[in-house]
């Protein structure tokens, strides 16, 4: 569980990151580019830091066992990053900041809508000292609109964008309801879109020399990737409901009950649909013209599914799954986190790292997805402690003396 791409070319070792923003959306988005090479500066409070650093347990453990400060979540999305503690309500922090800036290329805040103004650190004021500075703002609901002042959380946003309306079992059956996702996925697909959007600004700067401010929402996201949900609604005007496990365009491509365990079939056509009730012994439900094609199955699903679940209950888990792969069926187990890590694929595709931790000795992290062939995705430094990188950034990038920089902590500024 290693990762080593040391000495190898880095596709944003150009590039610094003046990181200011905390908890999920905005780190995941400073976290690829850290992966990807760029030099990122993660700006945190003195003394607290990142709001994530306390959101434990789960905690990394010392050699011993022990609990360690570092909390598991803030170690997800902030590898690769040097931490620097800055007090930015202070005036010798904000000339702290403005020379961060002067040295970057972009800026990442999640700050609400006209707070970091207050301090001269807005997109306006930076881009007059750092003419082509990129300027990636995240919020919940974006820089204009009339809910650009509110406070926006991933939970929050889930339900207001549409995605819990269509996430969850059915309203007419046992448990029905609307459920949000077991992950943040709206914070982690803004932080996806933010890393695209600082992407392309970079590309345009290199072409023309200009910079430009990125103004990201959650909410936008959210009503984004509601991709075909979307789609659906908009063209027929008819707002979706949710299924549960299955599918509203398609029939069977859902999980069903085995004599074991639950898989899930995923028939994408009618010749997969066809392989599936043969290898079931069922070769009559391939023939019943209700079913013979994928939309005639989705409007007579509710008299197929009960059909096709009886029939996957009488054999194993392992027997469906060798059954239907041996005839090209879409097939798969549902497996917990920890068989997800065992998983012969996932470990043939390194995607678990361990990497040397200050506090912890080691931690275990979850590798970049990004397979780069020449610039590979590199995990080069460990999530840091807070404050970790504060003397070495002021010293080496803004030169400021070792008196100047005691005098900084005495004041709080640092």
């Amino acid at each position: 569980m290693t990762q080593a791409f040391s000495g190898m070319p880095k596709a944003l070792g150009h590039i610094r990151v003046l990181d200011l923003s905390r908890v999920l959306a905005g780190p995941w988005c400073s976290q690829n580019l850290a992966d990807l090479g760029a030099d990122v500066i993660k700006i945190e409070r003195p003394g607290v830091g990142d709001d994530t650093r306390a959101w434990g347990p789960p905690y990394a453990r010392d050699a011993d066992g022990n609990n360690t400060s570092e909390a598991a979540y803030f170690l997800t999305a902030n590898r690769g990053k040097r931490s620097v503690t800055v007090d930015i309500a202070t005036p010798e922090g904000q000339a702290i900041i403005r020379d961060l800036a002067r040295e970057a290329d972009v800026v990442l805040e999640n700050y609400k809508v006209g707070q970091l103004k207050r301090y001269g650190l807005d997109y306006e004021s930076l881009k007059e000292i750092k003419p082509d500075l990129v300027y990636c703002s995240v919020t919940g609901f974006g820089q204009d609109g009339p809910y650009a002042h509110r406070a926006g959380y991933d939970f929050l946003i889930q339900g207001m964008g549409g995605l819990m309306s269509v996430t969850g079992e059915r309203d007419d059956l046992p448990g029905g309801g609307p459920q949000k996702a077991g992950v943040a996925l709206t914070d982690l697909m803004t932080g996806m879109y933010a890393t695209v959007a600082v992407l392309a600004a970079l590309t345009h700067r290199d072409r023309t020399g200009q910079g430009q401010s990125i103004d990201m929402a959650l909410l936008d996201t959210q009503v984004a990737m509601l991709a075909n949900v979307g789609s659906n609604y908009l063209n027929s005007g008819k707002a979706p409901k949710r299924w549960g496990n299955a599918h509203a365009n398609i029939v069977p491509y859902q999980t069903f009950a085995c004599a074991d365990g639950h898989i899930i079939v995923a028939t994408g056509n009618d010749g997969q649909y066809q392989k599936f009730v043969e290898a079931g012994g069922r070769p009559d439900l391939g023939a019943d013209p209700r079913f013979t094609t994928n939309p005639l199955r989705v409007q007579h699903r509710d008299v197929l599914v009960p059909l096709l679940a009886e029939m996957v209950k009488t054999r194993t888990r392992d027997e469906w799954i060798a059954q239907l792969e041996a005839v090209g069926v879409p097939c798969g187990p549902i497996n917990d986190v920890g068989e997800v890590f065992e998983n012969e694929q996932v470990k043939a595709r390194g995607v678990a790292i361990e990497m040397d931790h200050p506090a912890a000795g080691k931690v275990k992290l979850v590798r970049s997805p990004m397979k780069l062939s020449l610039t590979p995705a590199q995990a080069d430094l460990p999530p840091p402690m807070l404050g970790q990188h504060t003397d070495e950034v002021l010293r080496d990038l803004l030169g400021r003396s070792e008196k100047e920089i005691a005098a900084l902590r005495a004041k709080g500024a640092i």
